[in-house]
């Protein structure tokens, strides 16, 4: 229902006789043209249709695309969530936010099996940038169909909340997978992902170098690099301090489980920071392209607390990710103006922890599935999957690449079909948790912004239907008025005449006459002016006395 040729709103459904396991639902942020819109979620409509059949919720780790769209969905559902500690407690802190209060929440081990309705699953870790990640392996009587989606296999990396046990995936296609669904978005890189995930020892320099602040960005929810960027500070002696309250909430909850504690002392909090302090590294830190905004607010001195310094020393260490390029540039361009030393990451040489091509040649080899089905990201990204699937000997009638919306159905342990089980459109969401599926309200909004508007209001008599008043036409972002005088009483002629001569046929209505004129006056204007503005005719209706 979701990550299919885009980027975000991960949703995965997977059906079992009649029982039915959602696996993730994320949500997706918007490019710059659609305005007013905070974030996009999944089409909710094939679970609404199906609630019943639903037995459980699985969110693979605390990332927005793959739980941000969850307090949408339990609006729907009422089932239980299986995820991991860490996890358990950032969707928490998400449903605070938008005052969920009614939710069961199982907090599940990364490694480990349960029994969901008629359905075993079985668990197993995966390397991530956030800690508790993991993967399922749901049995079916054909062998295991498994969800492996974001992971890296790095050998190197032994903390428990972030290291996998590769023993597992060895385990399970032993014991016979029969469907493997895997991450598609970084399939073109070459070679395995590790160590190029790591940016210890490339940003070690510039601690060293850096004589005034060192400001670094970073996306809130790649918990492994934060922790890279807390240890070099240490190393320098240098404080640090969060500009987002939300990395520090991260930091409580890993603090709370004991897997990972901020070294004592060198955190200076939001009420004790001064802008004029020394030897510091401030963490500029949000989701997604809020990122930039927000170093773009600092940029601009609009910040209440920080602001830069001609001696500072910038890096942004979060990559540009889809919808956020605008953003991006715009930030830089500001951080020039200010004339402060920057460095950026470059993505060529610095990798975001999803798997490379050699990741999941590994992960294939490992659980030997019969049937492979790429996952998450653009068609482009998803037809790179495929083929790495093809080189390793995959017959083609093997590999499915699906879209949003389709379902590929198995009976007796061969493909029956694959069909556009549901018709899924984009849901928007803007600042009031309003959801638009239609697009209808965007394209309003794309309109009003480019053509601009016009407004023609005109009273009547509710009996006679005789005009007592106006038109009254009003105009804003169309034309200007004054240069183009003979449109706007053109559209007040319009109406009128409408009026008048279906009153005279003796088929007035209101929202006909109002559809007719609005119709008419459309094509003036766009005859007269090349625009096609909304058009919006009043035609009021009062009794006199």
């Amino acid at each position: 229902l979701g990550g299919l040729d885009e980027d975000g709103k991960n949703m995965t459904l997977v059906e079992i006789d009649e029982d039915i396991l959602i696996i993730d639902c994320g949500l997706k942020y918007p490019d710059t043209t659609s305005l007013g819109v905070e974030i996009i979620v999944p089409d909710f409509s094939y679970i609404e249709q199906n609630k019943s059949r639903v037995k459980g919720i699985f969110i693979t780790h605390g990332h927005d695309d793959v739980m941000g769209a969850l307090p949408f969905l339990m609006k729907i559902v009422d089932v239980p969530i299986y995820t991991a500690p860490l996890t358990a407690a950032l969707i928490e802190d998400h449903f605070e936010r938008h005052q969920i209060k009614n939710y069961t929440i199982k907090r599940i081990k990364r490694a480990g099996e349960l029994k969901v309705g008629n359905i075993r699953v079985r668990t197993f870790s995966l390397t991530h940038s956030i800690p508790d990640t993991f993967g399922l392996a749901i049995w079916t009587d054909y062998g295991y169909i498994v969800h492996a989606v974001e992971y890296i296999i790095d050998f190197d990396l032994t903390d428990p909340p972030f290291a996998c046990d590769i023993t597992d995936f060895a385990e399970i296609g032993k014991e016979g997978v029969f469907a493997l669904m895997t991450e598609s978005r970084s399939a073109a890189r070459q070679g395995f992902t590790s160590p190029r995930h790591r940016i210890y020892d490339a940003i070690e320099p510039y601690f060293e170098r850096a004589t005034g602040r060192i400001v670094i960005s970073l996306y809130e929810q790649n918990i492994f690099r934060l922790l890279e960027v807390i240890e070099l500070a240490q190393k320098f002696r240098r404080k640090i301090h969060f500009v987002s309250q939300n990395q520090r909430n991260y930091l409580n909850h890993l603090s709370a489980l004991n897997y990972y504690h901020v070294p004592a002392g060198i955190e200076v909090l939001g009420e004790n920071f001064d802008n004029e302090m020394d030897n510091i590294v401030i963490i500029v830190s949000e989701q997604g392209p809020n990122v930039f905004r927000l170093m773009n607010k600092i940029a601009m001195n609009e910040h209440e607390q920080i602001s830069l310094r001609p001696e500072d020393f910038l890096l942004i260490a979060s990559p540009v990710v889809a919808g956020a390029e605008k953003d991006a540039s715009g930030m830089e361009n500001e951080l020039y103006k200010d004339g402060v030393q920057i460095e950026s990451l470059d993505r060529k040489r610095f990798f975001t922890m999803h798997p490379s091509a050699e990741d999941i040649k590994m992960m294939m080899n490992l659980f030997k599935p019969k049937y492979y089905i790429p996952l998450k990201g653009d068609y482009r990204q998803l037809v790179d999957n495929a083929s790495i699937a093809l080189d390793r000997g995959f017959l083609a009638n093997t590999i499915h690449v699906l879209d949003n919306g389709q379902q590929i159905t198995f009976v007796d342990g061969k493909v029956e079909s694959v069909s556009q089980a549901v018709e899924v459109e984009e849901v928007y969401v803007d600042g009031k948790d309003f959801l638009d599926s239609s697009g209808l309200v965007i394209r309003d909004r794309e309109i009003l912004g480019t053509d601009g508007s016009i407004v023609v209001g005109i009273v009547i008599d509710h009996k006679t239907k005789e005009i007592i008043g106006g038109p009254d036409v009003q105009s804003r972002g169309v034309i200007y008025l004054k240069d183009a005088d003979y449109v706007v009483k053109e559209c007040g002629n319009i109406i009128t005449k409408v009026i008048t001569d279906t009153v005279k046929s003796n088929t007035y209505d209101n929202i006909s006459a109002r559809n007719e004129a609005r119709d008419q006056m459309s094509k003036y204007v766009f005859k007269m002016t090349g625009k096609k503005p909304m058009i919006l005719p009043v035609i009021i209706e009062i009794n006199q006395q």
